[in-house]
């Protein structure tokens, strides 16, 4: 649900006040659990290590992040593959598969290689 337009945007005055006067190229990493923040212009260059839960990420902010929240750069969950025994299978299959095309193509390479000599 978005915020309402009367209410404005919400950009953490902590945060605008650590990077208030200050050199995006010279400051070290400004630790924050303030995922919630919107991208302000002002914030453009400096690097945030934005909380996941467990570590903080570091976050450049570009021109391009202005207007999304900090949390969006800081992904909370770590993706674990699913399948187990079936797709080690599979993808063991498909390996074996592009190595027996690899091994083709460079065969039929050296034919020709050969043949035009």
């Amino acid at each position: 649900m978005t915020r309402s337009l009367k209410k404005g945007i919400f950009v953490d005055e902590g945060l605008l006040k650590k990077i208030a006067g200050k050199n995006p190229l010279q400051t070290p990493m400004i630790k924050t659990w303030k995922r919630a923040s919107v991208i302000a212009p002002e914030m453009l260059g400096f690097n945030f290590g934005v909380y996941n839960g467990k570590t903080h990420v570091e976050v450049l902010v570009t021109e391009d992040m202005v207007g999304h929240r900090l949390g969006e750069f800081s992904p909370t969950k770590k993706f674990i593959k699913h399948g187990g025994k079936m797709q080690k299978e599979l993808e063991q299959k498909k390996k074996e598969a592009e190595i027996l095309q690899a091994k083709s193509a460079t065969a039929a390479a050296s034919e020709a290689g050969a043949s035009k000599k």
